[in-house]
């Protein structure tokens, strides 16, 4: 945020009165949405007026206020179980008619990149998340819902105060109401740790953790304040046993708006983590063919431009595509391309990102027509068996002829780390895969044995 931590202290502690761009700043760092900013417009109606940002829905749900608010976590057979319920109360002037809810997973928290990758290649789906919601005691009636947000680790979802026949109920000024939902996600992605964050005024706040005793849990808590520091919980979990099971119970009265809360735990006897999916397998699961399918041994069909130009632009746009979600799930520091066949399309067509460029080199009916002399031998992988490196020669400098969608031909000139990405990709389109430029002797090298990842081709100056 760029404060002195002890000016945040203060301010955390209501000693000094926070800036609103300090409000700004901390809301930002705190990903609080928005909240933190809102508070602060909400507490200074005497200073000067600022523009607001603009709510992102009409409904009146910044005067609710959380009653009661109970999480329980269930944990089985490599599965877990969130119910969460909540009693509303509407201090408002206008009725509510739909409330938020937010499924956030991290599997391996602290490891963002880890996490990226692991999403992209298994994200959360609405099937696996089950996703039930009742409103009234008992959960006398279901309650319909709209996606807000579906990302690959984080949903949101509106709750409406309807039946499944369109009738409302909304909870109006005065009232309250009970609201439930529960939702399941697999180990393999919920990771050891639960959140609870403070969106709204609330009276009562509490958290169960329910494990099976065979896997021999332990549970411990954190508090984080609005100075981002993570201290411990003011008051114990308390720890229960019966039927086979060890539950961990934690609650606290009024939690100030905004606090978080975080519950960790570790199964000392549990399941050892599954081994990470291999590189070609997390590539197979982001749409990219792998070696040993035929398509990635022809030569790729041409168009015929200008009368196919519409259909290069779809298949650059498929390409366009891919090379993103790739990039999601891995570090390219050489730069990156993908061909047309990679992707199950069997045209003449690729793209080439050099390092650091976000705009692509586009390739229809390429073919190098000329190479230079000099040489030199750099290790390339190749999405379609990423589970490899191979310490290539190619030239130092390739012409290659092209065509635009209008078929204007021309020969592009590429040297040194372009050069042989681009060399990479035209040898996608006539079937010819990195490893056969092996010399004689040498083989591939596995990945974990490389240590270029990430890094820049060399060249002398």
């Amino acid at each position: 945020m760029s404060y002195d931590r002890t000016y945040v202290s203060k301010v955390a502690s209501g000693v000094e009165r926070g800036s609103r761009e300090f409000a700004r700043r901390a809301d930002d760092a705190m990903h609080a949405g928005g909240e933190l900013l809102r508070a602060w417009n909400d507490q200074h109606p005497a200073d000067p007026p600022q523009r607001r940002p603009a709510p992102a829905v009409s409904d009146p749900a910044g005067a609710l206020v959380v009653d009661h608010d109970h999480a329980e976590l269930f944990y089985d057979a490599g599965v877990y179980r969130l119910t969460q319920r909540r009693r509303l109360v509407n201090h408002g002037a206008a009725p509510v008619t739909r409330y938020l809810i937010r499924i956030a997973v991290d599997r391996y928290p602290g490891r963002p990149e880890r996490s990226n990758r692991h999403y992209c290649a298994h994200p959360l789906t609405w099937d696996e998340i089950d996703l039930h919601a009742w409103h009234g005691e008992g959960r006398a009636e279901a309650m319909p819902w709209t996606v807000q947000h579906d990302r690959d680790a984080f949903k949101e979802v509106w709750l409406r105060f309807e039946n499944a026949a369109g009738q409302r109920f909304p909870l109006y000024p005065g009232s309250a109401c009970w609201i439930e939902y529960t939702y399941t996600v697999g180990d393999d992605k919920w990771g050891n740790w639960f959140r609870r964050a403070v969106r709204h005024p609330t009276n009562h706040l509490a958290v169960t953790l329910d494990f099976p005793t065979e896997v021999d849990p332990a549970a411990w808590g954190l508090h984080t304040s609005m100075a981002g520091d993570d201290m411990p919980l003011a008051t114990a979990i308390q720890i229960h046993e019966f039927n086979g099971r060890r539950v961990f119970s934690w609650a606290t009265d009024d939690p100030p708006l905004h606090a978080r809360y975080k519950m960790e735990w570790t199964f000392r006897n549990g399941r050892v983590d599954a081994p990470a999916p291999r590189p070609s397998q997390v590539m197979a699961s982001l749409g990219v063919i792998q070696d040993g399918d035929p398509l990635l041994r022809r030569t790729a069909q041409p168009f015929d431009l200008p009368a196919e130009a519409d259909a290069t632009t779809r298949v650059v746009d498929d390409l366009r595509q891919a090379a993103d979600r790739i990039s999601k799930a891995h570090t390219f520091g050489k730069g990156m391309g993908i061909a047309a066949p990679q992707i199950g399309i069997d045209r003449a067509a690729a793209i080439a990102y050099p390092p650091g460029d976000p705009n692509p080199i586009v390739l229809l009916n390429p073919r190098i027509v000329e190479t230079s002399d000099a040489t030199d031998s750099q290790y390339e992988g190749c999405l379609s068996s990423f589970d490899v490196r191979c310490r290539i020669p190619r030239p130092l400098q390739i012409h290659v002829e092209h065509q635009e969608r209008d078929g204007q031909r021309r020969i592009t000139i590429f040297e040194k780390a372009v050069a042989r990405l681009v060399a990479h990709e035209v040898d996608h389109l006539h079937g010819v895969l990195c490893a056969d430029h092996l010399p004689d002797g040498e083989k591939p090298i596995p990945v974990e044995q490389y240590r270029g990842t990430g890094t820049t081709w060399q060249y002398p100056a």
